[in-house]
C-alpha cells in the first residue's frame, strides 16, 4: 500500500489533520475501555454471569491489550505505522460489531478481546505515529491529542451509556440496551478507517525502508523545504548509526530511555487514576452519595479530565514536560492524600468530590498525556516502535493489576478506602521524586537529537 500524497495545504494543518485521525484511535481507547462499566450490570442480568464472571468480563479487553501491545512494534515496524493502524481499526469495528451480537458469554469474550487487541496495539502506534510526523515545534501539542481522544471517549461514555438507559425499561436494557451501549462503537471505529485512507504514512518509517522521495515529500508538506532537508539528514544519519533487532533494546542509548519509559508507564497506572475511572460510581456512592448523585460525580470527574488535558495541550510545548510533570505528580500526592483522609474521618459530598477533581485534574495534565508523548519521543527511529511496545504493555499489565486490586483493597477490613488511596499517594510521590532525578527536558528537540543525547550522556 502507498502513502497517500500529500496536499497542498499549510504545514500546520496538514500535520493537524493527519494527528487529529490518529487521535481518534485514541477516542476508540477511551470509549472501548468504559463503555462495558454501564453495560456490565444489564450483561450479567442477561447472561445469569456470577461475580468471577462479572470480574473476566469487565476484564476481557484489558487482557486482549496486553498482547496487542506486545506484538504491535514489531508489526508496525514490519508493515508500517499506517497499515497498523488501519488493523487496529478494522479490530475496533469487529469488536463493536461482535459484542453486539454474542449468543453465548464465551462469544462476548473474545469480541471483547478483539477490540483489546485494538487498543493495545493504538495505545503504542498512535503517539508514534503523530511524534513521527510532527516538528518539533508543535511535537507536544499535536502529541497530547491522543490523550485528548482517550479522555472524550471516556467521558461520552457517560453519557452515551444513560441515554440508551433511557430508550427503554429495566427488561429492554437487559435484553437489548447493553448490545447497543457496545455495538456503538463500531461506527467511530469505521469513520477511523475510511478518515485514515487521507493520511501518509510515517516519513521515518519510509526513510528506513529506503523509500527517500515519499519521505522528504512529506517531511516539506508537514514543515517546509528547509525542514524536510534537515530532518532527512539527521533521519539518514540516524538509519547509518543503528541497528534493529529487540536485542538492541538493551543496548547504550536505548536501554536507559526504555527504564525511564517503563517507570512513567507504570507510575502512571500504580497511581490509582484508572481504580478511579473504572469505579468512580463505588467510591462516591461509599463517600456517602446515592446513585444520582454519583453519576453526576463522575460527570464532573469526566468533564475535568477533558479540560485539564486541553491544559496539558496549551502549556507543554510553552512550559516543556519536565515542570509539568513536577507540578502534576506533586498536587497527585496531596490530593490523593486528602481523599484518603477523608474516608479515614468519614467525610463526604463536596469534599471528597473536590480532593479527586484535583487528582484528576493534575493527572490530565501532565502524567497521562506527557507519559504517552514522552514515550513516543526518546527512542531511536529503528527501535522506536518496539520500545513503545514495551512501554504500551507496562501500562496494560500495571492498568489490569489495579483493576483487580482496588476492589479487593477498597473491601478489605484490614485496608480500606483510606490506605488504598494512601498507597496511591506514596506511588505518585515516588513518581515526584523519581521525575525529578531522572526525566530529562525534550521540548524543542528533534527526534534525532533526543536519541543521540542518551548517547552523549
Amino acid at each position: 500500500m502507498h502513502s497517500a500524497p500529500p496536499p497542498a495545504v499549510s504545514p500546520l494543518r496538514f500535520v493537524l489533520f493527519a494527528a487529529g485521525v490518529t487521535a481518534i484511535g485514541g477516542f476508540l481507547f477511551g470509549y472501548d475501555t468504559a463503555v462495558i462499566n454501564g453495560a456490565n450490570s444489564y450483561l450479567k442480568a442477561h447472561m445469569n454471569l456470577n461475580p468471577t464472571q462479572e470480574g473476566i468480563a469487565g476484564a476481557s479487553a484489558i487482557l486482549g491489550c496486553i498482547p496487542g501491545a506486545m506484538f504491535a512494534g514489531l508489526l508496525s515496524d514490519r508493515l508500517g505505522r499506517r497499515r497498523t493502524l488501519l488493523l487496529c481499526a478494522v479490530l475496533y469495528a469487529l469488536s463493536g460489531l461482535l459484542s453486539a451480537v454474542p449468543r453465548t458469554f464465551e462469544e462476548f469474550l473474545v469480541a471483547r478481546f478483539i477490540g483489546g487487541l485494538g487498543i493495545g496495539a493504538s495505545s503504542m502506534i498512535c503517539p508514534v505515529y503523530i511524534a513521527e510526523i510532527s516538528p518539533e515545534k508543535w511535537r507536544g501539542r499535536l502529541g497530547t491529542l491522543f490523550q485528548l481522544g482517550i479522555v472524550i471517549g471516556i467521558f461520552l461514555t457517560l453519557f452515551v451509556n444513560k441515554m440508551v438507559q433511557g430508550l427503554g425499561d429495566e427488561m429492554w436494557n437487559t435484553t437489548l440496551g447493553w448490545r447497543w451501549m457496545l455495538g456503538a462503537g463500531a461506527v467511530p471505529a469505521l469513520i477511523f478507517f475510511g478518515l485514515l485512507f487521507a493520511v501518509p504514512e510515517s516519513p521515518r518509517w519510509l526513510a528506513q525502508r529506503g523509500r527517500r522521495d515519499e519521505a522528504l515529500a512529506i517531511l516539506t508538506s508537514a514543515g517546509g523545504a528547509a525542514h524536510a532537508a534537515r530532518e532527512m539528514a539527521a533521519i539518514q544519519d540516524a538509519i547509518h548509526h543503528e541497528e534493529a533487532g529487540f536485542g538492541e533494546l538493551f543496548r547504550r542509548g536505548v536501554f536507559k530511555p526504555l527504564v525511564i519509559a517503563v517507570m512513567l508507564m507504570a507510575f502512571s497506572q500504580f497511581c490509582g487514576i484508572n481504580a478511579i475511572m473504572y469505579y468512580s460510581s463505588k467510591i462516591f456512592e461509599a463517600g456517602g452519595g446515592g446513585k444520582n448523585a454519583a453519576f453526576m460525580s463522575s460527570v464532573w470527574v469526566g468533564l475535568i479530565n477533558v479540560l485539564f488535558t486541553l491544559v496539558a495541550i496549551a502549556l507543554v510545548d510553552k512550559a516543556g514536560r519536565r515542570p509539568l510533570l513536577l507540578i502534576g505528580t506533586a498536587v497527585q500526592t496531596v490530593s490523593l492524600g486528602l481523599v484518603g483522609w477523608m474516608f479515614h474521618t468519614q467525610q463526604n459530598g463536596l469534599p471528597l468530590l473536590l480532593c479527586i477533581v484535583c487528582f484528576i485534574g493534575a493527572f490530565a495534565m501532565a502524567m497521562g498525556p506527557i507519559g504517552w508523548l514522552f514515550c513516543s519521543e526518546v527512542f531511536p527511529n529503528k527501535v522506536r516502535g518496539r520500545a513503545m511496545s514495551v512501554a504500551a504493555l507496562t501500562v496494560w499489565v500495571s492498568c489490569y493489576i489495579v483493576a483487580q486490586t482496588f476492589p479487593m483493597l477498597n473491601d478489605s477490613p484490614a485496608v480500606g478506602p483510606a490506605i488504598t488511596f494512601w498507597i496511591y499517594a506514596a506511588v505518585s510521590l515516588v513518581s515526584f521524586l523519581f521525575v525529578l532525578a531522572m526525566v530529562p527536558e525534550t521540548k524543542g528537540r528533534t527526534l534525532e537529537e533526543i536519541g543521540a543525547s542518551w548517547i552523549k550522556h
